[in-house]
């Protein structure tokens, strides 16, 4: 109680200076200029020297074009119709898929109005320099976006910058919980350094497990106040009884002058995006939250997904197949493969095939190796330094090889490329109501659970990644898991 107050009389001291957005941001949106300008100039350059071999015209029936002209006016169009976008607003840069679809948007904007006025006007405009130009625009300005945030994600994680300070008004639970999933993503925009907590009751701090102690400042009557204290550039509003709705309004006209944002979580979390709509109703905006959907043409869309990429990465991958099948064979004794049965959709069990990277017999040394489970939780069974493991299987499990085999099961309708991790059967007798929701879905080579630290992350961790896939599966987020998992295995984080 005392060193709330303390904090409290310091703010009465500071001079009310309007915050601005954090430098990170405004020089990061700067740096998208320049970065977007090189993209766009390079998409029609060469765009430009692949059709017509450097600056150059074309006659058409009509008349003769300057494609010099034509390059600099799409250009200017394509930066005009980005800021226009709001490409580079700070709601949406350095994060989240929000960037990207606004860059897609301008940029096919941008090529359909050059097509309309094209007809118009009959200017007979090149169709191969505009089916160059148009993908290698939206490769250059994705590639470039990609880099600057990688740049920014590196700045977080190697020496805290480049973050955006928040205070969080709320209940101790409730700033818990969300202090607890913002730090679960190490290059987190977002960072929790203050709350104000709503009611009677005064405290020192808010401790958070396994992040550490949020210091608080006061009730919801003292936010402009630790908004200066902390040097927040957002407030966020979490669930609280005790500020409604003209509270928050309120709020929102003092937190204006200072010119701070305003954000309002509505308590629902491992929702995604494109689940949530807006909808105002009778002045009240609210989130409709759209049923997870399982059948019909998503389901006809994964299982076409599954059979050609399952089949292109077989056909491929032959000679890389029985390479491991010999170095396997030659090198311990056992088969090649190993089969092992685990659970798979509607809790139906199937043979689950891998190369074999453990001596044989593993499982029944299983008991003897209990005590050195190094799992969280207790439920999955991991040892960093396995002594069942081989030399060529350590390899194999590095950069996840041994599970090429798995390919099979999915044009089986076993697996599917991407889902939750294939359970043993001891695995789900322990699952509660909540976790047995996994097997609503047919398991996957790779998930969420893959791309976000394998066999590092802990049993709860692991469940909350496969239900939120579960919930908010779609075609989209399934290529994107598939590329990042080429990266996990590059980079061989939690595999062991």
């Amino acid at each position: 109680m005392t060193a709330v107050n303390d904090r409290l009389a310091v703010a009465a001291n500071i001079v009310p200076i309007p915050n601005r957005l954090p430098a990170w941001q405004q020089g990061y949106a700067r740096r998208l200029v320049a970065i977007d300008l090189l993209g766009v100039l390079l998409a029609v350059g060469l765009a430009q020297w692949l059709r017509f071999g450097g600056l150059s015209g074309e006659v058409s029936a009509y008349r003769y074009i300057d494609y010099t002209v034509v390059s600099a006016a799409i250009a200017a169009l394509w930066m005009l119709a980005l800021s226009i976008n709001r490409s580079r607003s700070p709601r949406v840069i350095g994060a989240g898929a929000e960037e990207y679809r606004r860059v897609w948007l301008a940029t096919l904007s941008v090529f359909g109005g050059v097509a309309i006025i094209s007809m118009l006007f009959k200017l007979e405009i090149a169709r191969g320099y505009l089916v160059i130009a148009l993908p290698a625009g939206l490769m250059f300005l994705a590639l470039g976006r990609w880099f600057a945030r990688q740049v920014v994600v590196r700045a977080r994680k190697k020496n805290g910058s480049c973050i955006t300070r928040v205070l969080v008004v709320g209940s101790p639970s409730a700033v818990r919980d969300l202090t607890k999933s913002l730090a679960r993503e190490p290059g987190s925009e977002y960072q929790v350094v203050g709350a104000c907590l709503p009611g009677p009751m005064r405290r020192d701090r808010v401790d958070v497990p396994g992040v550490g102690a949020v210091p608080t400042y006061g009730d919801e009557s003292d936010v402009v106040d630790a908004v200066r204290i902390t040097g927040s550039h957002a407030v966020a509003v979490t669930a609280t009884e005790r500020l409604d709705g003209r509270g928050i309004r309120d709020l929102s006209w003092e937190l204006e002058s200072l010119d701070i944002d305003l954000l309002v979580s509505p308590g629902v979390v491992d929702i995604a995006g494109p689940r949530l709509q807006m909808r105002p109703v009778a002045g009240l905006p609210l989130i409709h939250v759209e049923k997870p959907q399982y059948n019909g043409a998503k389901r006809f869309q994964k299982r076409f997904f599954d059979i050609v990429f399952s089949s292109t990465v077989l056909l491929f991958g032959l000679p890389v197949l029985l390479a491991v099948g010999v170095a396997v064979k030659f090198t311990s004794r056992g088969p090649v493969f190993y089969r092992q049965e685990r659970i798979g959709l509607d809790g139906k069990p199937f043979q689950m095939i891998k190369f074999r990277t453990m001596v044989d017999g593993a499982d029944k040394m299983v008991d003897k190796l209990a005590a050195q489970n190094e799992s969280e939780g207790g439920v999955l069974f991991k040892i960093r330094q396995d002594p069942r493991v081989t030399p060529v299987g350590r390899l194999l499990r590095k950069y996840s090889i041994d599970e090429l085999p798995q390919f099979i099961n999915v044009l089986k309708r076993d697996m599917s490329v991407v889902g939750p991790r294939p359970p043993l059967a001891r695995e789900v007798e322990t699952y509660d109501d909540h976790a047995m929701k996994r097997l609503l879905v047919r398991p996957g080579i790779t998930g969420l659970w893959q791309v976000s630290g394998r066999s590092d992350l802990s049993w709860e961790d692991s469940v909350r990644l496969d239900l939120f896939y579960v919930e908010n599966w779609s075609m989209i987020s399934d290529l994107i898991i598939a590329i990042k998992t080429v990266r996990a295995m590059l980079s061989h984080s939690g595999a062991y």
